[in-house]
């Protein structure tokens, strides 16, 4: 079985290159969710704490099967922690056997911006420029070099109650071409933007901003609204807007349309891919993508994790399943 660490996905990434990386994810997620049908899909298992939640994700196919543990404690940043940490697990259906064990800290912010990517280049129009961030967290950055690899981004427009994280996230920036401005306020912030993606870590429910501090033809990419009770965006917003999901049983429990009933939604995301419903229709709509993060998006990206390690011979095989002459004495082990 192959295992793959944090510094063998950095590897892979100097290899790749980010630009391409995220082309290929992106690539990946389109096949995945083109062929929705094929997959066996449930909502994760969340077990929720008062300060966080620990999560379990599963996708499978009739070939792979993947999961991802993965947790959100928005406190562990002021204990010098990351909020959110992943591990994934891919493996063999025909036999069950693992191929892989894989980080998902990484992935997991890769793949959160290239699906986001992906529903934009369905809702938002192909010509947008501004980009505004709201909340300069660990998965920020991550937003912006997805989002510049397929629009032509000008300039990004961003705001964070923590003073440090704006830094932060102007000094990774500084060597793109891309306009950075720092804003003292989120209307400030979203009031010229093409593309608004929300990140906030709070866990309560929030209306970062109104329908009318935004304007016609704006996209909103949702990502912080991610359970029970935490919401970033404000009803009379959502009611105006033509809104996107990935698993609609999930989305209607942890998104931003847990406010709504599912008769709000206008498509899951794999029927924007598949052409079975439009994107955006007109240059006025006001379009969100309330992306919670589904399972499907961590099977694509253990998948191209595990074809791009098996092609350039990174990660390291360890023996953690038994090896037996005789697959019936498990106990001879013990014996050997």
């Amino acid at each position: 079985m192959k295992i793959l660490t944090v510094n063998d996905i950095l590897g892979l990434i100097k290899i790749v290159g980010i630009e391409s990386f995220f082309s290929r994810l992106i690539s990946a997620l389109n096949q995945d969710f083109s062929r929705w049908p094929s997959f066996y899909k449930s909502a994760r298992h969340a077990t929720h704490y008062a300060h966080g939640v620990i999560e379990l994700m599963p996708c499978s196919d009739d070939s792979l099967y993947a999961f991802k543990y993965v947790n959100g404690h928005p406190g562990n940043t002021a204990e010098g922690k990351l909020s959110v940490i992943a591990i994934g697990q891919l493996s063999e259906v025909a036999s069950g056997y693992p191929l892989m064990i894989c980080e998902m800290t990484l992935l997991t912010a890769f793949r959160t911006a290239a699906v986001g990517v992906l529903a934009a280049s369905y809702l938002a129009r192909p010509e947008s420029e501004v980009l505004a961030v709201i909340g300069t967290g660990a998965q920020s950055e991550f937003q912006v070099l997805g989002f510049n690899s397929v629009f032509p981004l000008r300039q990004i427009r961003f705001f964070d109650l923590d003073a440090g994280a704006m830094r932060k996230f102007a000094r990774n920036l500084s060597a793109y071409p891309l306009e950075l401005v720092q804003c003292r306020s989120i209307k400030e912030a979203v009031r010229e933007a093409d593309i608004i993606v929300t990140g906030t870590a709070a866990k309560k429910r929030q209306s970062l901003f109104a329908l009318e501090d935004i304007a016609p033809g704006t996209h909103i990419q949702a990502m912080g609204g991610d359970c029970p009770g935490k919401t970033e965006l404000g009803h009379v917003l959502l009611s105006a807007a033509k809104l996107i999901v990935e698993y609609t049983p999930q989305a209607l429990v942890e998104g931003e349309v847990q406010q709504c009933d599912a008769s709000h939604i206008h498509a899951e995301l794999w029927e924007l891919v598949s052409g079975h419903k439009p994107g955006r229709e007109n240059a006025q709509e006001i379009t969100v993508f309330d992306a919670v993060g589904f399972a499907l998006e961590d099977f694509s990206a253990l998948r191209l994790a595990y074809e791009l390690a098996c092609e350039h011979h990174l990660g390291t095989e360890m023996p953690l399943i038994p090896d037996l002459d005789d697959p019936k004495d498990l106990f001879g082990l013990l014996s050997a």
